[in-house]
This record gives structure tokens, sequence and C-alpha cells, in this order.
């Protein structure tokens, strides 16, 4: 029976969307890590000496020797619900964000979310007088959650979400909330995790004005990505076969590609237009293929 489960979990994970897969991560790690902390303990073991391995340090020397913490803290939580806030948040915005964008995408913001909110934590620790003799160990998703948050409030502000006990709440309110909140929250206990948060907003906002410009932040992310992917899968052989007349086909210029891409834009906007007003039921069968193509792409 066990194995059946893990089975059908490894199946899920493989054919899941890449939403699905990111909750997938955080959540074993989440118990790999619980796990981890229960055998040493066995051992008379505290299982604070595994943090600093893989969580953001606020010590320079620390993050030095430990660099890959940028990248490991924003996949750790080790509370049930910090990561249960933090899942359900992501799922939800994801969701919301994938109308407009590509899982490709929402890989490289997370990313770079969480790796924009870890910078900030650490400049800030080390800036202000007020966490002077003050050390501290961030993990958790939030900046990476917060920058989709941000990204798809900009994209979307008026599409309305339903909020227990408040009814239907803009985008561009419940940012602006979050926002401030972090703001007012910056000399907190926690303070170093709402720096985080703002970290990843200001990145999720800087993804919006680099993306209505025609450019994507995260394509070097995923470009980076895709070769350490492609570098751990074998090379077909393939067989060229060239075509015995030259082909009259020409590279995309620059003012065609942004062209392009502006009317596909356009038809997106107005098919998310379509659903604000009436709601994705009232999307034809082609309006529908559009916009699940071109949330693949």
């Amino acid at each position: 029976m066990a194995d059946s489960i893990i089975d059908k979990l490894k199946q899920q994970f493989r054919q899941g969307s890449v939403l699905l897969k990111l909750i997938y991560i955080n959540v074993a790690i989440f118990l790999l890590l619980r796990l981890t902390w229960v055998v040493l303990m066995l051992f008379n073991i505290d299982g604070y000496v595994i943090l600093p391995f893989i969580e953001m340090p606020s010590i320079p020397y620390e993050f030095i020797t430990h660099p890959w913490t940028l990248l490991t803290y924003m996949f750790v939580h080790y509370d049930v619900w910090h990561i249960l806030f933090n899942m359900l948040w992501l799922y939800w915005f994801g969701q919301i964000f994938l109308m407009s964008f590509s899982e490709k995408q929402m890989v490289g913001l997370y990313l770079l979310g969480g790796i924009a909110g870890g910078l900030l934590y650490l400049l800030s620790y080390n800036l202000f007088p007020y966490f002077d003799g003050k050390e501290g160990l961030m993990c958790g998703a939030s900046a990476s959650i917060i920058a989709i948050v941000v990204a798809t409030a900009f994209r979307m502000p008026d599409y309305k979400v339903n909020l227990l006990f408040l009814g239907a709440i803009s985008l561009k309110y419940i940012a602006l909330v979050t926002i401030v909140i972090d703001l007012l929250s910056v000399t907190s206990a926690n303070g170093g995790g709402h720096i985080a948060h703002l970290g990843g907003a200001l990145l999720g906002y800087w993804f919006i004005v680099r993306w209505e410009k025609g450019k994507d932040l995260t394509a070097p992310v995923n470009k980076l990505i895709d070769k350490i992917v492609t570098g751990f899968k074998p090379r077909p052989k393939i067989k060229v076969s060239r075509p015995s007349n030259r082909s009259s086909s020409r590279p995309e210029t620059d003012m065609e590609y942004r062209a392009r891409k502006k009317k596909e834009n356009d038809e997106i906007d107005s098919i998310l237009d379509k659903i604000k007003k009436s709601g994705y039921t009232s999307l034809s069968a082609e309006e529908k293929k559009r916009l699940f193509e071109a949330g693949k792409k």
C-alpha cells in the first residue's frame, strides 16, 4: 500500500503543473526537515545544528561561507502554520498569475523574489543601527510568494478574489495592505522576515515594469535552469536532413517581435477583462484555449 501511495505521488508530481511541483517540493523538504529533527533529538542532538546550513544568515561572514543558503532558505519551513499559510497563498495567487504568464516565468519569479528578499534582509541587518548586535537566521517562501502576489496585482489590479468575512476584494488592495503591514513591522520580532517580504515585493514590481517594456526579467534564470536540466539528460542522436533548396524564411526582426507580442498581450488582456466582467464560464472554447496556451508559454 505504501508503495502505491508513493508511486501515485511520483506520478502526480511528474504530470502536475509547475505550481503544484513548487508546493510538493516545499512540503517534501518540510517533512524531511522535521523527520531529521526527530532523529537528531532521539540522539540528544539539538536539531538547530542543521539550520545554519540551510537558512539565510544575517552575518556576512556566515553568508560568504554558506552562499547556497540564498537559494535553500526559500524552500525551508519547520512550523506547520508557516508552511500551510505560505502554500495556500502560493496556490491561490499562483493560479491567477498563470492566467497572464507562463509556468517558466513563475519559477523564475519565485527564485528571483526569494533572492531579492534574502539580499535585502542581509543588507538591512548590516546597514541599519537598529539591528546592531542582533543576529538571525531566516527561512520561508514568503519573499518568493510576495513577488508573485505583487506582480499579479500590478498585472490585474482589479481582479477580485473572495476572502472570508470580507467578500470580493481587488488584488491591488490585497497587495497594498500586505506591503503596508510589512513596512510597519520591520522593527518587530520578525523584522527580518518582513524586510525580506519587501524585497520580494520590489522584485515583483520590477518584473512587471520590465515586462511592460517587452523585457522578461526571468529569462536569464530560466535559461540557466534549462542548461542545468539538459546537462543531466542524455542527448539523443539526431539525423539532420538538409533541403535541396535554401529556405526563403528569415529571422524575425525586433520590431516584428514586439508587434507580435503586443498583439498577443492585447488578446489576453481582452480575455481577462471578459473574465472580470462576466466570469470564466462566459469564455468561448476558443478563448479558453487561447488563455491556456498563453499560460503554457
